[in-house]
């Protein structure tokens, strides 16, 4: 296919689909910001009326993937129509499948990698001038964010990529080889971006990181500077008010990080720690790298550090192996630990990787049924810990309007709780403090304590 395809005007207009974490939220955050600076586009929902689609794709869950090539579908329906229509991929798909991906769907413009989304730009520049695809999935680390554009931000909330890729090699996950191994940011850019945050009246930031607690600045001279020290220095920036970081690795959980805990009243009384499964059997074939033991050995410092610390985590349900008696554990280990919520997936083999060459044992009626167990107990406990909220006072971050009644007001609890409550709009953006008054499954009822 060796058709030229142009971004003509009037209409400059840009559909951006995000499948997958917060981190493939902040990139699009950033991919939308390059288009602005670079082709004047704006962005719209309506992807019939776009003249660039993006997909910014996740290849981590089997059902992120899928999704993504039904909606690349749709998108090739609209460039029939309209030929001028270009279509990009980029994240881990487009980096793990690469030149495959032209094959398959060869109407695809360009496709990009996680670390080259910087050169969208003039990927697209190149497939204009050339009238070829344009493939670019390498791996230039650092240079991607000095060349993203200064944050633009609506709202009291950012996301702050503050590392990216990882060098654990878990047997079923897919990231070190789509995104690359471990490499951070340095500590003085990461203050400058949320410095910037804050003049444009951010109050709180979530650090980002496939393996956020593994962050760490070299230093020529003296002892390097961990993801406690970064907190530390989070904390102390002039308008920021609250801090909050995933996704963390047990194995990085300092004692420099627990202290930190304890001591930074900033950060938030939260943390998500994927465990994956209760059964040490099953992390020793995960390649986790601890053990059941040694986890909950963690969160009792985590916890002794910070009394009353939420904890949510991941779950990865069927791993090739899993017996009921694995399965039994992992329950246990969910009471035990009392998790404040979890994200659980039913085992998929991601191609490329370790596990992807054991044989999937466990059907899928059974990886149903263990799902549904283990979501009903973590919905369970965490509604218990809602109720029990009834009656407190809690300061909570106005972010904007109630999804559901549009005339009420939404806000964030320290411990990631959403309340619901009636409020006058000039709250939003501001920190308040609210008595809970009910509980529902996944969000609280509150009603304000003092005006401002």
């Amino acid at each position: 296919m060796n058709s030229t395809v142009s971004l003509t005007p009037p209409s400059r207009k840009v559909h951006i689909k995000t499948f997958g974490c917060q981190m493939n939220v902040y990139d699009s955050e950033k991919i939308l910001a390059l288009l602005q600076q670079s082709h004047a586009m704006e962005p719209t929902e309506d992807m019939a009326s776009a003249d660039l689609i993006i997909f910014n794709t996740c290849s981590v869950r089997e059902k992120a993937e899928e999704k993504f090539f039904s909606e690349l579908g749709r998108a090739n329906e609209f460039k029939l129509a309209q030929p001028n229509v270009v279509i990009a991929v980029g994240g881990c798909v487009a980096s793990q499948e690469g030149q495959a991906l032209l094959d398959r769907a060869p109407y695809v413009d360009v496709v990009f990698g996680p670390q080259t989304l910087h050169r969208l730009p003039e990927l697209m520049r190149q497939r204009q001038r050339s009238g070829r695809h344009q493939l670019d999935i390498s791996f230039p680390e650092i240079e991607k964010f000095d060349a993203l554009p200064p944050a633009r931000v609506e709202g009291p909330t950012a996301f702050v990529s503050i590392m990216e890729g990882c060098s654990k090699y878990c047997s079923f996950c897919v990231v070190p080889y789509t995104r690359g191994e471990e490499f951070s940011r340095p500590l003085e850019a990461v203050l400058e971006e949320i410095r910037l945050l804050a003049r444009q009246g951010v109050r709180e930031v979530t650090l980002l990181g496939q393996n956020v607690n593994a962050w760490l600045h070299l230093q020529n001279s003296g002892a390097d500077l961990d993801f406690a020290h970064l907190l530390t220095e989070v904390c102390a920036l002039e308008g920021i008010e609250r801090v909050r970081y995933t996704t963390s690795h047990p194995l990085e959980v300092t004692s420099t990080l627990i202290a930190a805990h304890g001591r930074l009243p900033k950060l938030a009384s939260q943390i998500h720690l994927p465990v994956q499964s209760g059964s040490n059997r099953i992390l020793a074939a995960m390649k986790r790298g601890y053990t059941v033991e040694s986890y909950k050995e963690t969160v009792a410092s985590l916890r002794q550090a910070k009394p009353g610390l939420s904890l949510t985590s991941d779950f990865i349900i069927g791993f090739p192996g899993e017996t009921d008696e694995d399965f039994a554990a992992t329950l246990q280990l969910i009471e035990e630990v009392e998790f404040d919520g979890s994200y659980g997936f039913m085992y998929s083999p991601r191609p490329g990787t370790p596990a992807a060459d054991r044989p999937d044992t466990v059907p899928l009626e059974v990886k149903r049924t263990r799902l549904q167990a283990l979501l009903a107990q973590t919905d369970a406990q965490a509604f218990k810990i809602s109720t029990a909220m009834v009656g407190t006072r809690q300061r909570i971050l106005v972010d904007g309007h109630a999804r559901r009644h549009t005339m009420e007001l939404r806000g964030r609890t320290d411990n990631n709780r959403v309340v619901n409550f009636p409020g006058g709009e000039r709250l939003i953006g501001h920190f308040v403090d609210v008595r809970i008054t009910a509980a529902a499954p996944h969000t609280l009822r509150g009603e304000l304590v003092d005006l401002l």
